[in-house]
């Protein structure tokens, strides 16, 4: 199992590695406004969809935009969690459990009723078809920045490769999570609150 988290870290540590792409004579030119070409990574397209397949391309940066946006959500989500910070009153009052009834961590998922887990997936349905489709490629869904919509285009990517960077950061951040609490026991409160470092120990201190 160690061997398998170690490999896979390496494999995602390797993805985020610079790669000598040229520039493609399509419509997404690679230059300093290009959306998720960042210093000093610079582009990483190892199967060539920049010159192949533009529009595949446009659409997996669309994916990775919104599963970061997701990511965002779900660490804030966990650090809020893992405080013990919590609504009041029922979650589901026909079967009397309260929201402070549902665990801290992954496991917090099995307690959320069948008919609640349905209401969740209806509304992920609800935002990828209708509020904020997945075809719309430039994830501009009318919001804004909040509430008001940046006239600079350069201050626009800016803004927007900060998201997709953070969201990057946010994806690799919850799923590392979810690794070590499987591998662990503890919650992510709980690995800071034992000056618990590494995943591989014991769970109890440091290492």
């Amino acid at each position: 199992m160690k061997l398998i988290i170690a490999a896979t870290l390496a494999a995602s540590a390797a993805a985020f590695a610079p790669a000598q792409t040229a520039k493609s004579s399509t419509s997404l030119q690679v230059n300093e406004l290009e959306l998720g070409v960042t210093e000093p990574l610079g582009v990483y397209d190892p199967l060539g969809w920049l010159d192949t397949q533009p529009e595949g391309f446009e659409r997996r940066r669309a994916v990775e935009r919104k599963h970061g946006r997701v990511a965002m959500a779900a660490i804030v989500g966990v650090i809020v969690h893992n405080n013990h910070i919590v609504f009041d009153g029922y979650l589901s009052p026909s079967n009397n459990l309260k929201f402070s009834d549902v665990p801290t961590g992954t496991d917090g998922i099995r307690a959320i009723p069948s008919a609640g887990l349905v209401q969740i997936l209806a509304f992920f349905a609800l935002v990828e078809l209708a509020w904020m489709p997945a075809s719309k490629y430039d994830g501009d869904y009318g919001v804004g920045y909040f509430g008001s919509n940046i006239e600079d285009p350069e201050e626009k990517a800016r803004k927007l490769n900060v998201e997709l960077n953070n969201g990057r950061a946010a994806m690799l951040g919850i799923f590392g999570n979810m690794v070590a609490e499987q591998l662990t026991g503890q919650t992510m409160y709980e690995q800071f609150a034992a000056g618990h470092i590494s995943p591989f120990g014991d769970g109890s201190g440091v290492f």
